[in-house]
């Protein structure tokens, strides 16, 4: 019979070629392939329904307020987050055996076609970024008279 088996990161005990090229380059390099640098990661969103429109709550811990951006293009909502952090001491030792800098760079996109973006509200406190998305008054066609000719 045959079965979908879900590739996660405990069930590696199938033989992957591509997986022994990557621990080649990674024992030969010392450093994780391109694309893993280059990945941006979701964050994890709760978005609760209120009597005035939406909250939309982000968890970003470690995150200051400045490395955090929203902003909004035609009906998307983008909510980017990135920071770098280096390890500076204050004697510089030239005999180091390694050094490590990390990067991380996380994103998210929402569809705000039905808020109102003009009203839109933003506070991060203790590493959660809240978004209050007011909804937009339902419009409604003019009515009117259509002469029958």
């Amino acid at each position: 019979m045959f079965e979908i088996i879900p590739m996660t990161h405990s069930s590696r005990s199938f033989w992957s070629p591509f997986r022994e090229m990557d621990n080649l380059a990674r024992a030969f390099f010392n450093e994780p392939f391109f694309y893993e640098k280059a990945q941006v990661r979701p964050f994890k969103t709760d978005i609760r329904k209120t009597d005035e429109g939406f909250v939309l709550e982000a968890e970003l811990p470690g995150f200051k307020k400045e490395d955090i951006s929203v902003g909004i293009e035609g009906d998307v909502l983008t909510v980017k987050a990135e920071h770098s952090t280096e390890k500076e001491d204050s004697e510089k030792n030239e005999n180091f055996v390694r050094i490590e800098r990390t990067r991380s760079s996380y994103e998210r996109r929402f569809d705000v076609s039905e808020i109102d973006v003009e009203n839109i509200g933003a506070k991060y406190e203790n590493g959660v970024l809240v978004l209050t998305l007011p909804g937009k008054e339902p419009v409604t066609p003019p009515s009117r008279q259509i002469s029958i000719g």
